[in-house]
C-alpha cells in the first residue's frame, strides 16, 4: 500500500493506480455530517484533481442551497487519499473541500476546519487531536424495533467484557486492521458501558486529518457491519436505559512541533497543579467559557440531549457532563486532565460533525488564549456554567456567543452560516416537538 504523501508531490491517479483502486468515493459532508460522494474511476482522477466533481447542493442535504443554486464543486485534498480495498476491490477515498463558482464554499464543514486551521497557523499555533469513536451494533426488527446484534450480550455492566469482545472478534479486527493498513495507528478496541456498545482507537493528528479519519471510520464501521448482518449506529442515545454514545476529543496546541500545553516540573507558571502551561490554562478555560454554545456543534442532534440528561442507566452511570466542569483524571466533567499533554473535551457525541467539533473547540479555546481567560479552580466550570437541557437550549446559546458564531462564519462572515444553522437546528427540535410519542399516549391518553 503506497503511503499518502502530501497534497501535489503525486498525482491522485498515480496513487490510486499504484494500490489496485478502480474507483474513488470523492467524498464531502453536509452541515449535519452526512457523508456524500460520487464514485470516480481511476481513468477520470486527473479530471476530478483538477476540476472537481458536481454536485446539486439543495439535494445533498444541509449547505446552505436552493434548486436554483450553481453546482458544489468538490475539489480532492490529495493528501487525505486512502485506499479502501479491503472494503470493496477496487475502492478508493479521497475527502474534498466543497467550491462554488471558484471560491471555498462557506457552507462546506470541511473549508470552515480548513479555514481556522490556516488562520491558527498565521499566528504559529496548530490544533492536534484526537477522536473516541463509539458506536452501537444492532439490529432492527419489522417493527422498527432495536435489538443488540449479539444475542447474548446482555450482562448488568459489559463494560471490557472479554467475552462480548470476543463474539465481535471478526468484525472488530476488521476494523482495526483497516486502520493499521491505513497508517493511523489503532491501539485499542473495546466493548464499552452499553449492551452492543463498542469503542476503536487510533493515535492523533492534526485537526483537519483526525476529522477525516474520523469520517472515514464511520464509513469503515458501517460498511463492514452491514456486511455481517448487522447495523452499526452512532446516534448518540438508541436505548433509553443504556449509556450514550459520544465523540471524545483529545485537545492539545502546538507550535510547529514544540507543546504549548505542559509547564515543565515544579514551574511556577502551573496555577493549578495540573502540569499545564499558562496558554493550556487559557485553551481549558476557554473551552468551558463557550461550552453551553459549543454544544449545538458538538451535541447537534434532539436525541443528543437525551445522552446528557440521562439521570442513570442499566449500569448506573451516564458518563455525560450536565456542567462546563473540569479537573484531573476524572472522567465525570466536561474537561477531563489525563496528563499534563492535553485535555479530554468529553461534552460530545456520535453525531457530531467532525470538523465542526473540531473547528469550534479550536475557535472557543483559541478564545482563551487571546483574552488569557481562566478556567477557575479545578472541579468547577466558568462561573458554573450549567451545558444546555435540549437542542433548543444549545441553540440559544449558540445565538448569543459571537465566538462559536464566529467560527461557522468563519469563511466568509456574510454568507449567514451560523443563521442558517441555528435555523436547520431549531426547525430540527420543533420537528421532533411536533410528533406525538409513545410516552405522550402513556402519559396523557387518561390522565383527565
Amino acid at each position: 500500500m503506497s503511503t499518502p504523501p502530501a497534497s501535489g508531490t503525486q498525482s491522485l491517479a498515480a496513487l490510486a493506480k499504484a494500490d489496485g483502486v478502480r474507483f474513488l468515493l470523492a467524498t464531502f459532508t453536509t452541515l449535519t455530517g452526512k457523508p456524500c460522494a460520487k464514485l470516480v474511476p481511476v481513468e477520470a482522477a486527473d479530471a476530478l484533481e483538477g476540476e472537481g466533481v458536481g454536485f446539486a447542493g439543495y439535494a445533498a442535504g444541509a449547505m446552505g442551497q436552493l434548486p436554483c443554486d450553481p453546482d458544489v464543486m468538490a475539489l480532492p485534498d490529495v493528501a487525505s487519499y486512502v485506499p479502501l480495498t479491503f472494503v470493496r476491490p477496487g475502492l478508493g477515498m479521497v475527502h474534498c473541500d466543497p467550491h462554488v463558482e471558484g471560491r471555498p464554499y462557506a457552507f462546506a464543514p470541511r473549508v470552515i476546519l480548513r479555514t481556522l486551521a490556516e488562520k491558527a497557523a498565521a499566528e504559529g499555533t496548530r490544533l492536534v487531536s484526537g477522536a473516541e469513536v463509539e458506536y452501537f451494533l444492532v439490529q432492527r426488527g419489522a417493527d422498527g424495533a432495536l435489538t443488540t446484534a449479539d444475542r447474548l450480550d446482555d450482562a448488568a455492566q459489559p463494560c471490557y467484557d472479554a467475552r462480548g469482545l470476543t463474539r465481535m472478534y471478526d468484525h472488530l479486527t476488521a476494523v482495526s486492521e483497516a486502520m493499521v493498513r491505513l497508517g493511523w495507528g489503532p491501539y485499542a478496541s473495546d466493548h464499552e458501558d452499553g449492551n452492543g456498545q463498542f469503542e476503536q482507537n487510533f493515535h492523533h493528528a492534526d485537526a483537519l486529518t483526525t476529522a477525516d479519519r474520523v469520517v472515514t471510520l464511520r464509513y469503515i464501521v458501517q460498511v463492514l457491519a452491514e456486511q455481517r448482518g448487522m447495523t452499526a449506529t452512532f446516534m448518540p442515545k438508541p436505548f433509553t436505559d443504556r449509556t450514550g454514545s459520544g465523540l471524545h476529543m483529545h485537545l492539545s496546541l502546538w507550535d510547529g512541533e514544540r507543546a504549548l500545553f505542559p509547564a515543565g516540573d515544579g514551574s511556577p507558571a502551573d496555577r493549578y497543579g495540573m502540569g499545564f502551561s499558562p496558554e493550556a490554562y487559557h485553551f481549558s478555560a476557554g473551552l468551558l467559557a463557550h461550552a453551553p454554545a459549543l454544544h449545538a456543534l458538538i451535541a447537534p442532534t434532539v436525541n443528543s440531549y437525551k445522552r446528557t440528561g440521562a439521570t442513570t442507566t442499566a449500569s448506573g452511570a451516564t458518563w455525560a457532563p450536565r456542567t462546563a466542569s473540569w479537573g484531573g483524571n476524572d472522567r465525570t466533567h466536561f474537561l477531563r486532565v489525563p496528563d499534563p499533554h492535553r485535555v479530554e473535551m468529553r461534552g460530545g457525541d456520535g453525531a457530531a460533525n467532525s470538523y465542526l467539533a473540531a473547528a469550534g473547540a479550536l475557535g472557543a479555546g483559541l478564545d482563551g488564549v487571546r483574552r488569557r481567560l481562566d478556567p477557575g479552580r479545578p472541579g468547577l466550570g466558568e462561573d458554573g456554567l450549567r451545558l444546555p437541557r435540549t437542542l433548543l437550549d444549545a441553540v440559544h446559546a449558540l445565538e448569543g456567543d459571537d465566538i462559536v458564531r464566529g467560527v461557522l462564519d468563519a469563511v466568509d462572515a456574510k454568507a449567514g452560516v451560523s443563521d442558517y444553522y441555528a435555523e436547520l437546528k431549531r426547525e430540527e427540535f420543533y420537528s421532533w416537538h411536533n410528533t406525538v410519542s409513545p410516552w405522550e399516549i402513556d402519559r396523557y391518553l387518561t390522565a383527565v
